[in-house]
């Protein structure tokens, strides 16, 4: 009912759908620093409700894709393993937040459908070499102030931008690079104020260690060929 009073959740989710307009362009700043103003000083469900009349929830903007009927084969390479699933579109977003300090996740995790990510004079690191992934595209929302966010992604991925920077900015030398076959893609979205978000292509370290080992053996083969 209009007149129940709102929680901090109530109006965090409602911070939530501005933050996913501003960086899909459906608002501009004056328009999401003006709703989001009024967001945390509304004080009932009635106040929260107009905020986000015309704008869409996240994650519903486009019509879900149609299921297929035709069985096909699986990915290519190991990226049908490194695809896992979650609980699904609904799944709650995970949070890295750097305020005046750092944040990293790296290693063997799963990264979510979407990753949101805060830098306020600080710095934030996704490296997603060693990830497993939740879907086979996920969202990196970035939001730098002051402060740097860096992804790190694997030879392989597709890598799309769409993030918006004021007086800062977005890396866009990832974009364009095809994907392999299978290979999830990595959405970049958010903005960067007096910020940056830069995106990077690094095999991982037991890759690089692979790679250093082969060219090794091979040098040995070429300085000790057989004599039959």
């Amino acid at each position: 009912m209009p007149e129940l009073r709102a929680s901090d959740a109530d109006r965090e989710q409602v911070a939530e759908v501005l933050r996913e307009a501003v960086a899909e362009g459906r608002l501009d700043m004056d328009e999401f620093g003006e709703r989001l103003e009024a967001t945390y000083k509304a004080r009932t469900y009635g106040e929260l409700e107009p905020i986000t009349r015309d704008l869409p929830a996240p994650g519903v903007a486009a019509p879900a894709p149609a299921v297929s009927m035709v069985k096909r084969p699986p990915a290519a390479g190991d990226w049908a393993s490194r695809i896992v699933g979650d609980a699904g579109p609904s799944a709650p977003a995970q949070w890295g937040v750097a305020v005046m300090s750092g944040f990293e996740r790296k290693g063997h995790w799963t990264a979510p459908r979407r990753f949101n990510s805060v830098a306020f004079w600080g710095g934030c690191v996704i490296d997603l070499r060693e990830a497993n992934f939740a879907a086979g595209e996920v969202v990196v929302n970035c939001f730098a102030i002051m402060g740097g966010v860096n992804v790190i992604v694997p030879p392989g991925v597709e890598v799309v931008v769409r993030g918006i920077g004021i007086m800062g900015g977005f890396d866009h030398g990832q974009e364009g690079v095809p994907g392999e076959p299978g290979a999830p893609r990595v959405v970049v979205t958010g903005f960067a104020f007096w910020g940056g978000v830069g995106i990077e292509r690094k095999v991982s370290r037991a890759e690089r260690h692979r790679l250093k080992e082969a060219r090794r053996a091979a040098r040995r083969g070429e300085l000790n060929p057989r004599q039959d």
